[in-house]
């Protein structure tokens, strides 16, 4: 396989899914079409999320939980940075979470969000556009299921009420020469299940491929990108990929616009304990497998290297 699956959900999961699961296992990312969220909630949530950013400072930062790990709300500029970077990533973020009902078992887990009462709508519109993003991601995962040889349904108690995060981004437009190139988010991968990303379509994101090289995400216009994250890495003993990845400034005229995109980090259950699935371990050497881990201490574990625990 030389280039990035590029799959329509549209299509029976039995259909694509082998064709999912080895640009996972290749790449660590496919391209989504046909995902499902509809077009009208994504501009809508567009409009909000830069509405949001273009408060002024004071109103944003107010929203700003100290101590609380970025978790909810407000995460300014100059907060994380990438596992065994130097330098902070220039971007500014707000983060939507699982709204849980009181007295619920796992709400220890999870803070409860906050709303900028500033911008109308826009507690709504981020609770559809969750809710879209976790039906779209099930049936990635229902595809992943079948490609690993699994019950397609595998994966739905594991993600039930996953402590998964909408991240709402930012990153300004730059200036001076410096900008054509510049590395926007450093080099990371990502510490959850998988990734679905909104907003890839504007130049910048890169992976990093087993040859060692950076190679351009391209997708069409309102796909989604999918990318495999250190908790599926490590389920399926690394036969899907969480590939390391990076946002660089792309040249010319763009590199002078402001970028935003939205990131789903969909997450197993706080209390699910990640095991190597039996089908991922090498009967030679059974010992070649990683060891068990709740999802809720992986995370932490995780958190500590970014910057936000």
């Amino acid at each position: 396989m030389n280039e990035i699956a590029t799959v329509s959900l549209a299509r029976p999961l039995e259909d694509v899914a082998d064709e999912l699961g080895r640009s996972f296992s290749e790449f660590g990312f496919a391209v989504i079409r046909d995902h499902g969220i509809p077009q009208e909630l994504i501009d809508k949530a567009e409009e909000l999320s830069k509405r949001f950013f273009e408060l002024p400072a004071d109103v944003k930062q107010a929203y700003h939980i100290p101590g609380g790990g970025g978790a909810r709300g407000y995460t300014p500029f100059g907060t994380e940075k990438a596992k065994d970077a130097k330098v902070h990533d220039l971007k500014e973020f707000w983060h939507v979470g699982r709204s849980l009902p009181p007295g619920h078992e796992l709400a220890e887990y999870m803070a409860d969000n906050v709303w900028p009462a500033e911008i109308s709508e826009f507690r709504e519109t981020f609770e559809a556009l969750y809710a879209a993003f976790e039906k779209a991601g099930g049936r990635v995962l229902e595809g992943i299921a079948i490609h690993l040889g699994l019950d397609r349904g595998f994966f739905a108690p594991t993600v039930e009420d996953g402590n998964s995060v909408m991240r709402l981004l930012h990153y300004p437009p730059l200036e001076g020469e410096e900008a054509q190139g510049a590395i926007r988010a450093a080099a990371h991968g990502d510490i959850n299940t998988i990734t679905l990303l909104l907003g890839a379509e504007e130049a910048g994101l890169e992976l990093l491929t087993k040859q060692g090289e950076w190679l351009a995400i391209d997708p069409p216009e309102g796909s989604l990108v999918v990318n495999v994250g250190d908790m599926l890495d490590r389920q399926t003993n690394g036969k899907l990929r969480s590939t390391t990845h990076r946002v660089v400034n792309p040249v010319g005229e763009a590199a002078y616009r402001a970028r935003y995109s939205m990131p789903f980090f969909l997450h197993f259950r706080p209390d699910y304990v990640i095991d190597t699935l039996p089908s991922c371990i090498d009967p030679e050497h059974p010992e070649d497998a990683p060891e068990s881990i709740s999802s809720h201490e992986f995370l932490l574990q995780r958190l500590r290297e970014i910057n936000l625990a």
